[in-house]
């Protein structure tokens, strides 16, 4: 079996079934539809997809397990993981779905780059609004110029080494975004032992790095040596600026994020790169800090280490230029919006 779709799903039923339905229809596209099965974790929803699952089970090759209680984010996003017996893995959110030519492509660019390990996928952003419109009309196509943004702005399919995939221009957020990757299962297995097992257990959400960004703590010790791909055509839809965990993107951004990077200059990646993505990923460092200490009871405070995510950081030009940047771009706007009144 060449793949295994993953999908960790906890409470969301209705985009679970257009989730499944999305992969139906891609499926259609494909002559040899029986190389890819999809892979559900269960997170201990208060009501059970069985139903949902059942009725699209005699479409798609499925395999289901409930957990017992809550694991977290984390383990449950492993657990699906482990459920799979393809030669690679996709991990998708409940609440993502697949365009009709997603899976022919993947297949043909996995085909094609039989040496590469490891693949960037892109991918439409859409808000829950916009993602009800394309259900509605039924037409993924109709609507594919009118995408509010992507994952990536990369314009060209590129073969190259794993650490020439960090790099801002390709993803920003540095791959944290699993949902993105489709990588060669084999690795994961022979490297899964990096995640710290106790801190992975936190069911606190995005308390630890363990707990926010085990993938990426895997990947930079199983793909470090290994050749990739970025694919620049999105294969996907996603809806991730809405997800529950809207409120701590700031706090992700300059405390996660930051180490995403530390951890992948410890597996490899040169020391430039390095430079180069930290001061990046500090471009809104103070604007974001003093959102944090303002609203720290709902932005992930309690989380951060001051001499780590701070002092640490000082050395970094963007650490002081981040505040020149917020007010520049306030400005901007409210000459925009003075412009528009008069």
């Amino acid at each position: 079996m060449i793949l295994s779709i993953c999908i960790p799903t906890y409470n969301r039923l209705e985009s679970l079934k257009e989730c499944l339905e999305s992969i139906l229809i891609s499926k259609k596209e494909l002559k040899n539809n029986k190389n890819f099965e999809v892979c559900i974790s269960d997170n201990c929803s208060s009501k059970s997809p069985l139903k949902i699952i059942k009725r699209y089970k005699k479409h798609l090759n499925i395999k289901y397990q409930r957990n017992k209680k809550n694991l977290g984010y984390g383990l449950n996003y492993l657990k699906s993981i482990s459920m799979a017996q393809g030669e690679f893995v996709w991990t998708l959110g409940d609440d993502d779905f697949l365009l009709p030519y997603s899976l022919k492509n993947l297949f043909k660019i996995i085909y094609e780059n039989k040496f590469s390990d490891f693949f960037f996928i892109n991918s439409y952003n859409a808000t829950n609004k916009f993602k009800a419109k394309i259900l509605k009309k039924k037409s993924f196509i109709y609507f594919e110029k009118k995408f509010p943004s992507k994952a990536s702005y990369f314009n060209q399919n590129y073969r190259c080494n794993f650490f020439q995939l960090i790099h801002p221009k390709i993803s920003f957020d540095f791959l944290l975004g699993i949902t993105f990757c489709v990588f060669r299962k084999k690795n994961w297995d022979d490297n899964i032992q990096v995640i710290d097992r106790k801190l992975i257990k936190d069911k606190r959400v995005w308390s630890n790095f363990d707990n926010t960004c085990p993938h990426n703590k895997v990947f930079a010790k199983a793909f470090n040596s290994s050749e990739a791909f970025y694919f620049k055509k999105p294969l996907s839809i996603n809806t991730a600026w809405e997800r529950s965990w809207k409120d701590l993107y700031k706090f992700v951004e300059i405390v996660r994020i930051p180490e995403i990077l530390d951890c992948y200059r410890k597996n490899g990646l040169s020391f430039i790169s390095y430079l180069n993505c930290k001061n990046y990923s500090l471009r809104n460092f103070l604007n974001y800090f003093f959102y944090i200490l303002i609203n720290r009871k709902k932005s992930g405070f309690k989380y951060f280490n001051f001499y780590k995510h701070f002092v640490r950081n000082m050395i970094f030009p963007n650490f002081y230029l981040s505040i020149i940047y917020f007010i520049f771009r306030k400005s901007k706007s409210c000459f925009k919006s003075l412009n528009w009144s008069l």
